[in-house]
């Protein structure tokens, strides 16, 4: 069977269709942000890998996210990353017409197959509203991730519920569950309540017809940021989705505070939701008490994020650990000293690309903290530069310090813009100092994979409780890089004090909060660095305790049992005859 004949029956055959407003499919593609669409394509290539029967829905973003570029002060600026799924991808072979603004959209759809280490294929299909003889504004509604106004968002949330499951139907696709990843796919539900239906008017829905839709939905929550949350004016939920529809979320709970919340459209119409760590399930519950809230926490890819250096060492040494991530507990048959060969090989790759980017040459044999991530507030990335005289005491007493930053902020976040300018002012400051500090632009996935394979600690200071979850630090511990984080997220799950890592205490405020940072770089962090002994042993326990469960493997069969309700016994994925190779893998390009 050929890639085609593959993923066209594994289409035929999804069980379970998973909506995500964006997706991480490969670094070409400008088709994700950040953390939300990263953790959707390792979820999708994890399921692959396990023979999950899934189709993905998601928008093609034909103009993407955006390139960030950085002037010497620290000021972002932004341009598009243009992309055309026709000289890339194959159609999805349809076209369907839904209702927005009253009158018809059509939507189609690209075709990109994720192939899994067995040969299993799960089909993402990317919807396009560029299409004729669509309006000229509403062939734009595809074309911009996280752009535009309210009004504009609302109507790329309808394209991607409404239009997802319009296209899966005019493919003939009847999946068993639908898989709300964030709320911007809320809307799917109404769709699935229009299609039972069947032409009867909305207002004639029954208790008994939401109690059907809510027993093929389930929603994953991902933020307890408040504006994480999408709402929507009511002058704008009539004007796009119509009155009826508009009626639906009157009766059945759709509407907070007079705004359209997409958020508690998905908890209505859903039978199972998780927020994605445990301190996130138990915050989300305390957010929307009148819904049971459980959590799945997180994980990352290990054949994606495990480093060439690293996987080299791992396919020596733990046999079968890409299709049983669980297989890296026997990282404890290995020589610490082999693994740290293996970073010091990856921390080579860091410093080079380091030097070509900004000029600026690091050491291989300092203390190299790494800090990557969307430029928000509360991610606090200047939380180090608290006591800037403080960290210089530290960085003597431990020959010297090095800290490698990246992270985009969104076009239109000034405070988070205001925020890379504060923490390049603060690497000028330093420039004659024994610390070292470097901002590096236009964060993605290949950048990700350098950062997190070839710092030496992986540095994480949120405020309290708005880390939902957290994802790079995973990535670091997949390859031996401990993690020095506030107990928020997936590290309160995570932290093994002194062997997988360090806890930041808690403080009543920023100032308390980098005292204690201080003092785990002064006493714990930089006396184990300086015994390499003991630092290699730490990086073991990072692979072994943490790589080997904080991985989409164990997160996906988490989902399998607890929110999808799949026997396992009878998933009979579909598969390539012949064996995967160059030929036919579609993998991460560059990672």
């Amino acid at each position: 069977m050929t890639l085609q004949d593959v993923a066209a029956e594994a289409l035929r055959n999804s069980r379970v269709a998973y909506f995500s407003m964006e997706i991480a499919l490969e670094v070409g593609l400008p088709t994700y942000s950040g953390g939300l669409g990263v953790l959707a394509g390792d979820t999708l290539r994890s399921a692959a890998d396990m023979g999950v029967p899934m189709v993905a829905v998601t928008l093609a973003h034909r103009k993407g996210y955006f390139r960030q570029m950085l002037d010497s002060s620290g000021r972002q600026t932004e341009a598009p990353m243009p992309w055309s799924p026709e000289g890339r991808l194959p159609s999805a072979g349809a076209i369907a017409a839904i209702t927005v603004q009253n009158r018809e959209l059509l939507v189609r759809a690209w075709r990109y197959d994720i192939v899994g280490v067995t040969g299993h294929v799960i089909p993402v299909l990317l919807l396009d509203t560029d299409v004729e003889p669509n309006d000229s504004w509403d062939r734009t509604f595809t074309d911009t991730l996280y752009g535009g106004d309210h009004y504009y968002r609302l109507c790329q949330e309808a394209v991607l519920g409404l239009g997802g499951i319009a296209l899966l139907h005019a493919l003939g696709v009847q999946p068993e569950v639908f898989h709300m990843n964030e709320g911007h796919a809320a809307l799917l539900t109404t769709a699935l309540l229009e299609a039972r239906l069947n032409g009867r008017p909305l207002n004639t829905a029954t208790d008994e017809d939401v109690e059907a839709i809510k027993q093929q939905c389930v929603f994953t929550t991902h933020t307890p940021v408040p504006a994480g949350h999408d709402r929507f004016g009511y002058d704008q939920m009539l004007a796009i989705l119509g009155q009826e529809r508009t009626g639906i979320y009157n009766r059945f709970g759709g509407i907070h505070d007079g705004l359209l919340n997409m958020t508690y459209v998905a908890l209505r119409f859903s039978r199972y939701v998780n927020g994605v760590a445990m301190q996130h399930g138990k915050v989300s519950q305390q957010m929307f008490p009148d819904t049971p809230i459980h959590y799945i926490t997180n994980g990352v890819h290990a054949g994606t994020w495990v480093s060439p250096a690293m996987a080299d060492l791992f396919d020596r040494k733990l046999d079968g650990w890409r299709a049983d991530n669980y297989a890296l507990r026997g990282i404890y048959g290995v020589e610490p000293q082999e693994i740290a060969a293996a970073h010091a090989l990856n921390k080579q790759r860091l410093i080079e690309t380091v030097k070509e980017r900004t000029g600026v040459i690091l050491r291989e044999d300092v203390l190299t903290l790494g800090f990557a991530r969307r430029a928000a507030t509360y991610k606090r990335a200047t939380l180090l530069f608290e006591d800037t005289q403080r960290l210089l005491h530290i960085a003597e007493a431990i020959g010297g310090l090095q800290v490698v930053y990246a992270g985009k902020a969104h076009p239109a976040d000034a405070p988070g813009k205001a925020l890379i300018h504060e923490v390049i002012s603060a690497a000028q400051g330093l420039k004659q100092s024994p610390i070292h500090v470097v901002y590096l632009e236009n964060y993605d996935m290949n950048l990700g994979a350098l950062l997190t394979a070839g710092v030496d600690i992986w540095l994480n200071t949120p405020r309290r409780p708005y880390e939902a979850s957290g994802t790079s630090g995973m990535k670091a511990t997949l390859n031996g890089v401990p993690n020095l984080s506030i107990l928020d997220g997936w590290w309160i799950e995570g932290c093994a004090e002194g062997s997988t890592g360090w806890a930041i205490e808690d403080g009543v405020n920023d100032e308390e909060e980098a005292v204690s940072l201080y003092e785990k770089l002064e006493k714990a962090v930089g006396p184990a660095y300086l015994d390499k002994q003991k630092w290699a042993k730490i990086m073991q326990h990072a692979i072994g305790i943490n790589g080997a469960f904080f991985n989409t493997q164990r997160m996906v069969d988490q989902y399998i049992c607890r929110s999808y309700r799949l026997d396992r016994s009878t998933l009979q994925p579909t598969a390539l005859v012949a064996p995967v190779g160059e030929d036919t893998l579609v993998i991460p390009t560059s990672v």
